[in-house]
């Protein structure tokens, strides 16, 4: 594990009760940095006291939004050992979007390492209480100051963190999500499947109308038919019809979720039959109406498995399973929260647990 130089706070906050625990509301006392420039690369790689950033204001991520990010979690187990869920993969997935943005590619191995140092030192940040986590989010944005359409040749690399309790106040309650007729989130060729702030911008309009309608999300169609499922605002989307798992290909307008992955190896695993397939919001609704959709849930990182227990299309509010929550729902929940906490097996490794070299005492 790389030792990175580190200065240290001054003064420390006290973190909040888990109890109290929002989403993304408070930050921990340290922050990880490092910068790249053209002819230098990445360098100065160093954890700095949590702090406020000046730009330029003809800085070009404020005028032409190349940034990108990313999302996981690290985990305090009922062991008291801490593990960051999947890190090798959201590395990757960051240089994924990074590519798409034309940014410079980041050292995965020095940005996994980067979640473990920070982490490591935050350790007392990380929260006790079922169902909250430490949440760790890196993020790129082009810090050189010009106006003009073309890629930057300087740029910053963050890690921020935030301890949070669930991200839906209505925990693994089911959600009622809502398929918009009008709204897009991505087209084939786009930046669908990228981690970009752009496609969180877009989405910001489509959700407040969501929610003065009652709902929690919006479930996104294709952008040529609006016919075809792509994925909700925060979430990929998945349902059991007739005993099979289906949910839509990654086709380049849908972001490659690691929670996603994670749930259809789990699903081989379990064999149980799965289809990657296009699948249309008429199939969805008729599969409803003669009781043949089972279960229909969302998967991401901020909220694990979300059960659906509502959708609306047209002006029908359609419910499914009465209301409740699926029982392959469920496992799917269980499973994977016990891998994070460190309570059940972990065959394919993906909970790291934070190296003890990297944790003060």
């Amino acid at each position: 594990m790389t030792a990175f130089p580190i200065t240290h706070a001054t003064t420390l906050k006290a973190p909040p009760p888990d109890a109290s625990l929002k989403f993304g509301t408070v930050f921990t006392d340290h922050m990880f940095m490092m910068e790249y420039a053209a002819g230098r690369g990445w360098s100065n790689p160093r954890i700095e006291p949590y702090h406020a950033l000046s730009l330029d204001p003809a800085t070009c991520v404020l005028h032409y939004a190349q940034a990108v990010f990313d999302g996981l979690k690290a985990f305090r187990g009922t062991d008291g050992v801490i593990r960051i869920f999947r890190p090798d993969r959201h590395a990757a997935r960051l240089n994924q979007s990074c590519e798409r943005l034309c940014i410079p590619a980041l050292d995965p191995a020095l940005v996994e390492q980067s979640f473990h140092a920070l982490v490591g030192l935050e350790q007392r940040w990380v929260p006790k209480l079922p169902g909250t986590a430490l949440y760790i989010r890196p993020t790129v944005i082009a810090t050189e100051p010009f106006l003009g359409v073309r890629p930057a040749e300087s740029y910053l690399y963050y890690v921020i963190l935030s301890p949070v309790g669930a991200y839906y106040p209505e925990g693994m309650n089911p959600v009622k999500i809502l398929a918009s007729e009008r709204h897009v989130r991505a087209l084939p060729g786009g930046l669908g499947a990228a981690k970009t702030a752009a496609n969180y911008a877009a989405s910001l309009f489509p959700a407040e109308e969501a929610h003065r309608l009652g709902y929690t999300q919006v479930l996104y169609l294709d952008g040529a038919e609006h016919r075809f499922l792509e994925e909700v605002g925060t979430m990929n989307i998945m349902m059991k019809i007739d005993g099979t798992v289906v949910t839509p290909p990654l086709a380049g307008s849908i972001l490659a979720g690691v929670t996603r992955d994670s749930v259809l190896t789990l699903l081989k695993d379990w064999g149980i039959r799965v289809e990657e397939r296009p699948i249309a919001i008429d199939e969805v609704i008729a599969a409803i109406a003669s009781g043949r959709l089972e279960e229909m849930w969302g998967t991401g990182t901020a909220a694990v498995i979300s059960p659906v227990g509502e959708l609306g299309y047209k002006e029908t509010r359609h419910v499914i399973r009465n209301g409740g929550i699926g029982a392959l729902t469920q496992r799917l929940y269980d499973a994977i929260v016990g891998i994070q906490y460190g309570s059940a097996a972990d065959p394919h490794g993906w909970a790291r647990a934070v190296a003890p070299a990297t944790v003060l005492a």
